[in-house]
């Protein structure tokens, strides 16, 4: 994409997912920096441990998962890394005092990483039984989105007053040698427990999940969550990316700084809420998998005429459930 000042690497117009070029700048390069960063897999020992890709066909190492990146990216990159990883050190305070845009690029990496890895798969499947690569011209708008944000590390990209996307972050009793990961890099969701914190991210959202479990937050607050209440918070944000009903847009504009995403606010049409039905019985199911290492069911989840089980909240007063009332081990 050529602006007047600046020109962006778009890899989803043609799908240009090439081991020599840089997948943030479209330069070539033969250089190469990890999905992960590599201060993280040392600290949680990642780096021998199999990453399970989607749909639990391929799985490859930690080390493995790496990205072509030219010698300008790869230096932002370390940057970044530096940033984070000293704020990291200090547990939620510090991870707290970074940005919300620092936070996006640092997870943006992961979560395109993954997706990068996704799609090269599928690639050389497709070559190997000679079938025809593509992508729907629905996720090509949303990952050619999301890629584009990314580039805000290295070029200058205001995304104005409201963000592109939810990032929440809370604090968490986890003990500091717990490495908890999962992402649905379909849908940009994003979540990672981990060193008494745990943070929650839609990477292209325009905000919505965040202003719809606004009170939900806000009662959350200050209070350490029980890991079982971190699960369900994610089971929740991952079930209503599935039923929202609307696509985020955004209106480009070039300045003489650089460029200008503005998140458009979603015009909902009166026959058409913004989220689809909630269905107890399908988030149930979704929420069994997550509760599945406290020994938890569906069938003890939802029961015949009664509301959802939650730690979370009260199901009838919707209080909030206090993370120390919660006797189940951490």
């Amino acid at each position: 994409m050529k602006m007047k000042n600046t020109t962006y690497f778009t890899p989803f117009k043609d799908l240009t997912f090439e081991e020599n070029i840089c997948f943030l700048t479209g330069e070539e390069t033969q250089n190469k920096i990890t999905v992960f960063p590599e201060w993280l897999m040392k600290k949680y020992l990642l780096e021998d441990e199999t990453f399970q890709m989607m749909g639990n066909v391929t799985a490859l190492l930690y080390k493995d998962l790496t990205l072509p990146c030219s010698e300008k990216a790869a230096l932002a990159f370390q940057k970044l890394d530096k940033e984070i990883e000293k704020a990291f050190n200090k547990g939620y305070e510090g991870m707290k005092s970074l940005s919300e845009e620092r936070l996006f690029q640092w997870i943006g990496r992961m979560v395109y990483g993954v997706l990068y890895h996704e799609i090269t798969i599928e690639k050389k499947r497709c070559l190997k039984y000679n079938k025809e690569f593509g992508i729907s011209p629905f996720l090509r708008e949303r990952y050619g989105m999301f890629h584009l944000m990314l580039q805000s590390l290295i070029k200058p990209i205001d995304f104005g007053e409201r963000k592109p996307w939810s990032i929440v972050l809370f604090q968490l009793k986890y003990s500091a040698d717990i490495f908890n990961y999962r992402d649905d890099a379909v849908h940009l969701l994003f979540t990672m427990g981990i060193n008494g914190f745990g943070f929650i991210a839609h990477l292209q959202d325009n905000g919505l999940l965040k202003d719809y479990y606004h009170d939900l937050l806000n009662k959350i607050d200050h209070q350490v969550l029980h890991p079982i209440q971190y699960e369900e918070l994610y089971a929740r944000f991952h079930y209503s990316t599935y039923i929202l009903q609307y696509s985020p847009k955004y209106k480009l504009k070039e300045k003489e700084d650089g460029l200008y995403i503005q998140s458009l606010p979603i015009e909902e049409n009166e026959n058409r809420p913004l989220f689809g039905r909630w269905d107890d019985d399908m988030f149930a199911q979704l929420l069994a998998n997550y509760w599945a290492v406290y020994g938890f069911e569906k069938k003890d989840i939802l029961k015949f005429q009664m509301p959802p089980k939650s730690y979370l909240e009260n199901p009838y007063t919707k209080d909030f459930i206090l993370p120390e009332s919660i006797t189940l081990p951490f």
